[in-house]
């Protein structure tokens, strides 16, 4: 059965989708068989992973499986390693899907995910899911289908700020699913010209030191442009941009071995 992984935070630029992208390829290069799963209508990772614009998925995303309560048929296959449930901005519509179907008091509007993920796991060693940087409905149901969060935290006020209202929610979807863990807090997007950066991952650092991975993960001209040149083993750019997460990666996978 897959371990299942969200990529989280309330913020925009934190770097969820790429972290969850580079995630995604380092397990398909490590032989293990990925579902990868959209859940942000901006589509970004559905662009990163695939290679192809969200909107060319018209009717065929994670929205669509939601609806339907079967991921089966709108799963893309991008490689014999990756699998995708796509998304795009359609997937803005999802609360007002689930408020027509489940009114506005019925706790199984976040448990959607889950139950289209739940028949299809068995065939994957992992499922990562990418968040919305909102606390959302998307966001709930991701969790609620996770086994554990990887909190993302890029050093500033705003970041900081939002840490605790996102590990409130997680403490919400762990009464809907008690297996969901934080797997760590990554600090990331880390401008090492900055003193105010050093000092923030210094205090998160300082105040959630069991959740810290080591790891920080610095911004680098190379990992940005993944956006552009993606996963191509022809990206002559692939290994340095990946290069800082080799670290964290295993960082995760030791973490995930000891909680199991």
């Amino acid at each position: 059965m897959a371990v299942t992984v969200s990529f989280g935070i309330q913020k925009g630029g934190a770097s969820k989708t790429t972290t969850a992208g580079i995630f995604t390829y380092l397990l398909a290069r490590d032989g293990m068989r990925v579902l990868a799963c959209d859940m942000d209508c901006q589509g970004n990772l559905t662009e990163l992973i695939t290679g192809i614009a969200a909107n060319e998925f018209y009717e065929r995303t994670v929205l669509e499986a939601i609806q339907e309560k079967d991921a089966e048929r709108f799963i893309y296959r991008v490689n014999d390693s990756i699998d995708i449930l796509p998304a795009n901005n359609l997937l803005s519509l999802l609360p007002r899907y689930l408020y027509q179907t489940f009114g506005f008091h019925d706790p199984n509007i976040y448990n959607v995910l889950s139950d289209i993920l739940g028949p299809i796991k068995d065939r994957y060693d992992w499922v990562v899911i990418d968040t919305p940087p909102a606390l959302s409905e998307a966001t709930m149901n991701s969790l609620v289908a996770s086994d554990y969060v990887v909190v993302m935290f890029e050093s500033s006020q705003w970041c900081y700020s939002a840490i605790p209202n996102f590990l409130e929610s997680v403490l919400l979807a762990q009464k809907l699913n008690p297996r969901l863990q934080v797997a760590g807090i990554l600090r990331t997007l880390n401008d090492v010209r900055r003193a105010d950066a050093k000092a923030f991952n210094d205090l998160i650092g300082e105040e959630y030191p069991d959740l810290v991975f080591e790891t920080i993960i610095r911004r680098k001209a190379a990992t940005g442009r993944l956006a552009i040149n993606g996963f191509d083993p022809e990206n002559k750019e692939l290994l340095d941009g990946i290069e800082q997460y080799e670290a964290f990666y295993k960082e995760m996978m030791a973490r995930v071995t000891v909680t199991q």
